[in-house]
């Protein structure tokens, strides 16, 4: 399993976003929070509204969370199904949120997979997908919500360093309708997906991504 092979090789993964002196702070987007409400929902900019205050509130710089957690947020969008029974709500991946243009590092040496545009409401807009090897081993880490300036020049099986910048967090009118904010997942098999795979299930789908995205705190180191 991948935590084994990192546990075993002692891996040193550099930052995603620099948070060096700065305060986080844990949101949370599930029907627990009773703050979240249609009226916060219903658009990007009360969304973004609601982050920012949120953060302003608690003095912080970035706000963070939402590894396999139960969102309500998506259904102001049919992309993910809506308010239907089997609609996917169970996020795959760490939302990173912060501001505009925030670059975006490699935590570990890696070889550009594929990117991709995906335009639809509240999909990830631009995208980036990184391959990584421990010991033969491939795993991926996925990169989503990015400015489409982060695709020009990219290559598929372009090298990418450890710490390296290779892109930046995008605006409402490029990331996919969303305030601004860097999805961040792990994925252990592509499934044949290309620029793109799915940050959310259904709850029927739980078990299976579970083992296909293991907990982006292997690589972030944030709880």
């Amino acid at each position: 399993m991948l935590h084994q092979l990192i546990q075993q090789h002692n891996i040193s993964f550099s930052e995603v976003i620099d948070f060096e002196k700065k305060s986080l702070y844990q949101f949370d987007f599930s029907e627990s929070n009773l703050e979240i409400t249609p009226l916060v929902i219903k658009d990007t900019l009360s969304l973004a509204k609601y982050i920012n205050q949120t953060l302003k509130k608690h003095s912080a710089d970035f706000g963070y969370g939402g590894y396999f957690e139960n969102r309500v947020i998506y259904r102001k969008s049919e992309h993910f199904g809506g308010n239907q029974e089997d609609s996917r709500s169970i996020h795959l991946g760490t939302d990173i949120w912060c501001k505009v243009h925030e670059p975006v590092l490699s935590p570990y040496n890696a070889v550009v997979h594929s990117f991709k545009y995906n335009d639809n409401f509240g999909d990830y807009g631009a995208t980036i997908i990184l391959k990584h090897e421990i010991e033969k081993t491939a795993f991926y880490t996925l990169y989503g919500h990015l400015s489409i300036k982060s695709l020009e020049g990219k290559k598929v099986n372009q090298k990418i360093k450890q710490g390296e910048l290779f892109a930046t967090i995008g605006n409402e009118n490029e990331n996919g309708n969303w305030p601004p904010h860097l999805h961040f997942q792990i994925i252990t098999d592509m499934l044949g997906y290309f620029g793109d795979f799915p940050g959310v299930c259904s709850l029927k789908e739980k078990e299976n991504y579970s083992k296909l995205c293991p907990n982006p705190s292997l690589i972030l180191k944030i709880q």
